[in-house]
C-alpha cells in the first residue's frame, strides 16, 4: 500500500494570471519556445510592430502578473514570420548541451492566412539580463517536400547514432483547381503519409501506410528513441475525433530507412489537447474536446516504457466555475508540468477579444531544465478557426488573451488604484463587501468594476454603486471624458462654463457686375474715332 501511495499522481493546481500586459498580441495559434530555464512566446497576432520586429518576446512573471518582453535577432538571421498554428520541436546538439539547443519551426500560417511550408531552425546565441538574442535560418528541403500546412507534429527519432525529422498529419488548403470564390478559403485534411526529412540535407521522402486511410490534424504525437506514438486527433473528412493509437517505428541503418506502422489499442479520442512533461516517461494530457461543442474535462497520464505506452485517467484540478460553462478553451505547454491556457471572456466585454488566464501546474516545483522536458513532447499547436463556426474544432488550443479589467484608466493611474484596492467604501452609499459581494456587470469576473472621478485629485468609486448601467459604462470607457460620481457631480455643473457659441458665418456678398478689362486701342483706332466726333 505504501508503495502505491508514493506513485500517486501529484494533484495539479490551478491559478489565474491577473495582469497582462501587450495581451493583444497573443491570439489562437501561438507557441511557446523554452531556452535555458526561460519561456519565450512567438506566432503573435498580425504583422510585427517597430517595438520588437522579432515577433519574440520573453514571459515575464512576477506578482501573477505577466509581462512581454521583445527578444532580438542576430544580423546573419533570416526573417521568421509570425506564424500561427506550426509544428515545433526541439532539435539538440550532438553535444547534448543545453546552449546547443535549436527548435524546428516547420508549417503554419501568416498573418495574411497564407500557409508556409518552409522550416526554420532557431537558437539563443546570447543572453543577458536586459537582451536575448537569437538566430534563425531557413533550412532548403528537397524531394518530396510536405505541401503547406498547418495542425501537424514534427519529431525528431534517434537510431543507430542518426536522427531524422519526422513529419505527420495536419490541414491545408483546398487544391487550386478545386477552389471557387465561395470555398477559396476551404480547408482539407492532408494526405496521411509520413514524411521523413534528412536534418542535414533536407531532403524529404513520404511513406503511406495501410493503417493510415484518412488524414487527422491537431493531435498528439511522442517520441521515444526510434518509436513516435500518435494520439487523438480530428478528422476533417467526416468531422470525428476517433480514439487513434498508431505506433510508427522508424530504424536507420547505412541503407534507407524501416519504416513501419501499427494500430495500438487503448486510445483516446481527443483534438487539440495540451501534454506537458513531468517525468522522465510520465507525460500528462490536459484539455481539448469530446466534439465540436464538448469540452473534454478529464485528464490522462501518459507513461512510456520500452516498446510499451499506457494511458491513464487522472484526477483533473478543481476547474472554476468560468470554465466549466465557456464553450471553448486554449493554451500551450510551457515545460516542467506547466500549462498555460486560457477561456474567452464575454462577448459584452470592453475589449472584444479579451480573455481570461490560468497557469495549471501539473507537478510540484522542479529543477529540471525545462529544454529537456519539451524534448520528447511535440503537440501540433492546436485548432484555428478559419471560416469555420464558432465551436467547431478551429479556435481551440491556440492562444489568445487579453485580460483586462474593465475598469478606466491608463498605465499612470494603474498604481495609485492599486494601492487604493477594490473592496473600499467609495461613497456613503456603498455596500460592496468582499464576502457578500456578487458579479452585476457582465465583464465582471472576480473583482467589482470601478470607474475614476475626476473631482479634485480624483478617487475611485464602484460602478455598481453609482448606479451606472453596463450601457453608460461602456460609453464612459470608450469615450475620453471626465466623469464625476454622485456625490460631485453637483459641484462639477456649477463649475461649467457656459458653452462657447460661435459667430455665424457670413456668406461674401458677389458683385452685380464685373467691370470689363479696357482692351488697349491702337493709333490707327484713335484716329478712325475722331473722324467720326469730327
Amino acid at each position: 500500500i505504501d508503495s502505491h501511495m508514493a506513485h500517486l499522481p501529484e494533484k495539479m493546481s490551478l491559478q489565474m494570471v491577473s495582469t497582462i500586459h501587450n495581451s493583444s498580441l497573443i491570439q489562437p495559434g501561438f507557441s511557446l519556445l523554452s531556452f535555458d530555464g526561460q519561456v519565450f512566446f512567438f506566432g503573435q497576432k498580425g504583422w510585427p510592430k517597430r517595438s520588437c520586429p522579432t515577433g519574440i518576446f520573453l514571459l515575464d512573471f512576477k506578482k501573477e502578473g505577466l509581462k512581454l518582453k521583445p527578444a532580438f535577432f542576430s544580423k546573419d538571421s533570416c526573417y521568421l514570420p509570425p506564424l500561427r498554428y506550426p509544428a515545433i520541436c526541439t532539435l539538440k546538439g550532438s553535444t547534448g548541451l543545453p546552449e546547443k539547443c535549436q527548435y524546428i519551426i516547420h508549417g503554419g500560417k501568416t498573418p495574411n492566412n497564407e500557409l508556409s511550408d518552409k522550416m526554420y531552425l532557431i537558437s539563443m546565441v546570447s543572453k543577458n539580463s536586459k537582451k536575448v538574442t537569437f538566430r534563425c535560418v531557413e533550412k532548403e528541403l528537397v524531394g518530396e517536400v510536405p505541401e503547406a500546412r498547418y495542425g501537424h507534429s514534427i519529431n525528431v527519432v534517434h537510431s543507430q547514432g542518426k536522427h531524422m525529422i519526422v513529419i505527420i498529419g495536419g490541414r491545408s488548403y483546398m487544391a487550386l483547381e478545386q477552389r471557387t470564390t465561395e470555398n477559396w478559403n476551404a480547408v482539407v485534411d492532408c494526405r496521411p503519409h509520413v514524411f521523413l526529412i534528412d536534418p542535414e540535407f533536407g531532403c524529404c521522402t513520404s511513406y503511406a501506410f495501410p493503417e493510415l486511410q484518412s488524414g487527422f490534424s491537431f493531435h498528439l504525437s511522442l517520441v521515444q528513441n526510434d518509436t513516435i506514438y500518435v494520439l487523438g486527433g480530428h478528422s476533417m473528412e467526416n468531422n470525428t475525433r476517433p480514439p487513434n493509437l498508431f505506433r510508427i517505428k522508424i530504424d536507420l541503418p547505412l541503407g534507407s530507412p524501416a519504416v513501419s506502422c501499427c494500430f495500438l489499442s487503448g486510445g483516446i479520442s481527443v483534438s487539440s489537447a495540451i501534454m506537458t512533461q513531468t517525468g522522465n516517461h510520465e507525460f500528462v494530457v490536459v484539455g481539448g474536446y469530446h466534439s465540436d461543442n464538448q469540452k473534454r474535462m478529464v485528464c490522462n497520464t501518459v507513461n512510456l516504457e520500452e516498446n510499451k505506452i499506457e494511458i491513464l485517467e487522472r484526477e483533473p484540478p478543481e476547474w472554476t466555475q468560468e470554465i466549466k460553462h465557456c464553450k471553448i478553451w486554449f493554451g500551450n505547454d510551457m515545460g516542467n508540468g506547466t500549462v498555460l491556457f486560457g477561456i474567452p471572456g464575454d462577448n459584452k466585454q470592453l475589449i472584444s477579444d479579451a480573455n481570461y488566464f490560468y497557469l495549471l501546474k501539473c507537478q510540484g516545483e522542479s529543477d529540471k531544465d525545462s529544454e529537456q522536458m519539451a524534448q520528447m513532447c511535440s503537440q501540433s499547436s492546436t485548432e484555428d478557426g478559419g471560416e469555420s463556426t464558432p465551436f467547431e474544432d478551429s479556435e481551440e488550443f491556440s492562444f489568445s488573451f487579453d485580460v483586462n479589467d474593465i475598469d478606466t484608466y491608463n498605465e499612470d493611474e494603474e498604481e495609485d488604484k492599486t494601492d487604493t484596492g477594490y473592496w473600499i467604501t467609495c461613497s456613503a452609499g456603498c455596500d460592496i463587501d468582499i464576502n457578500t459581494w456578487v458579479p452585476l456587470y457582465s465583464t465582471e469576473l472576480n473583482k467589482p468594476a470601478m470607474i475614476f472621478c475626476s473631482n479634485g485629485d480624483g478617487h475611485w468609486v464602484h460602478a455598481q454603486c453609482m448606479d451606472l448601467s453596463e450601457e453608460t459604462l461602456i460609453h464612459l470607457s470608450e469615450v475620453n471624458i471626465e466623469y464625476f460620481c454622485t456625490e460631485h457631480i453637483s459641484l462639477a455643473r456649477g463649475l461649467q462654463t457656459p458653452r462657447e457659441i460661435p459667430p455665424l458665418a457670413k456668406k461674401p456678398i458677389k458683385a452685380l457686375r464685373r467691370k470689363k478689362s479696357l482692351k488697349a486701342v491702337t493709333p490707327a483706332k484713335k484716329s478712325c474715332i475722331r473722324k467720326l466726333f469730327e
